[in-house]
């Protein structure tokens, strides 16, 4: 981006922007939640399951208990989802990130199968964090006392060359958040070299864990979507086969509040952790199994299903991408990702202004992510990142919103 003051007519942005404050807006842009309309295409899963009839193919009463994994043809199409096997996968509830906040919970309090000893007993613990990222991810790490470590992200993935310095002498670093495909919020995906590198690093650290967090694994904008290189096997193939935890869901294919989630890794880290999950509980929802079962069927039948959300979702990603080159394109102030699926767009600003347009945003009756919330500890060094969520507002309030947006990073730039 250029670094000489952009010439911008500040009277009539101000007034466009006094115009959208009159108008009293209230746009919510904080958060990729699904629409309405994308949870109505899951409605059918509410009626498959009645008071009539509970029972899976396999005469397995889905009301009681047994089964820490549920139902076996879950098991089965879920495995399939995540490309592995069913003995290297556990089934989770509705939701991926309490299974990535418990699997870092049990290194915490016990260690992997690989540690020397737990990871509380160790005098710091640090994670690789891919920036911009997810601030959820970091928001385990803070509240566990994992210290965390920025590391850039690039067109293909993290900048693997620091990934592997870092790893390579601090036996501190005991693992890495990834969301390898459609990254939140920039839209990368990983490209085969870094996955091979990611796999076959040496690390200080014996107990190094990847967090892979796979969380848009259909989600696609296009019909030629990116192919992601299968981590498991990769470090399986690099001779690291518990290297890494890979993490799914269908909080965003069915219902976000009634999804299922997996966990998958290698048959001796599921052995500990089946272990370790066994005194934490007795199994998994298999009404909500059942649910999925009947509704997907197959996964031919998530395929076509997916394809519902694009239809909804591509016309908002187009007129994020739209108003914004609209507006700030060849002005030197402002640069956007355009993702080929997932749910964010990643805009960065001039050094020093990203709070100052979310700030700006908001009082003009736009609700964006708070500046810095892509960064560790919400601190962006720079100040320039902000992650858009186009999915829940409908297709006019988005680019609405955007122009909002826009005349924002207008009006910041020019002071």
């Amino acid at each position: 981006m250029s670094q000489s003051a952009p010439t911008i007519d500040r009277a009539s942005l101000q007034a466009r922007f006094d115009g959208f404050k009159a108008q009293n807006l209230n746009l919510n842009m904080t958060r990729g939640k699904p629409s309405p309309q994308q949870l109505d295409l899951a409605n059918g899963m509410l009626d498959v399951v009645s008071s009539e009839d509970f029972t899976a193919a396999d005469g397995t009463d889905a009301r009681n208990y047994g089964g820490l994994n549920g139902l076996a043809a879950a098991e089965a199409l879920f495995a399939e989802y995540m490309a592995v096997s069913p003995s290297e996968l556990m089934m989770g509830g509705n939701s991926s990130l309490a299974l990535m906040h418990d699997t870092l919970v049990r290194a915490v309090l016990f260690g992997t199968v690989d540690s020397p000893k737990p990871w509380h007993k160790e005098e710091k613990v640090s994670f690789l964090c891919p920036v911009p990222g997810y601030d959820r991810h970091f928001a385990v790490c803070e509240l566990l006392g994992i210290h965390m470590i920025p590391v850039e992200m690039n067109v293909d993935g993290p900048d693997i060359d620091t990934v592997e310095a870092l790893v390579q002498d601090d036996p501190s670093v005991r693992g890495m958040w990834c969301v390898p495909k459609y990254s939140n919020p920039g839209g990368q995906t990983y490209s085969d070299e870094v996955v091979n590198r990611l796999a076959a690093m040496p690390t200080a650290a014996p107990d190094f864990r990847i967090m892979w967090d796979n969380a848009y694994a259909v989600h696609h904008l296009t019909d030629t979507p990116p192919q992601l290189k299968n981590m498991l096997r990769a470090c399986e193939a690099a001779g690291n086969p518990e290297r890494v935890y890979m993490f799914g869901s269908t909080s965003k294919i069915s219902l976000a509040g009634a999804g299922v989630a997996m966990l998958a890794a290698s048959e001796r880290n599921m052995s500990t952790l089946r272990k370790q999950r066994a005194v934490q509980t007795i199994g998994v929802d298999k009404l909500n199994q059942l649910r999925h079962l009947r509704f997907f069927k197959d996964m031919d039948g998530i395929y076509t299903h997916m394809k519902g959300h694009t239809a909804l979702l591509k016309p908002k990603f187009d007129a994020v991408d739209a108003v914004l080159t609209r507006e700030l394109a060849g002005q030197g102030i402002a640069t956007w990702s355009k993702p080929q699926g997932g749910y964010f767009v990643s805009l960065d600003t001039r050094p020093g202004l990203a709070k100052r347009v979310v700030a700006l945003a908001e009082e003009a009756g736009v609700k964006l992510t708070p500046a810095g919330a892509t960064q560790p500890y919400g601190d962006d060094p720079e100040d320039t990142n902000i992650r858009l969520a186009p999915s829940f507002p409908s297709l006019a309030e988005v680019e609405q919103a955007m122009e909002v947006v826009a005349v924002a990073v207008l009006l910041a730039s020019s002071t």
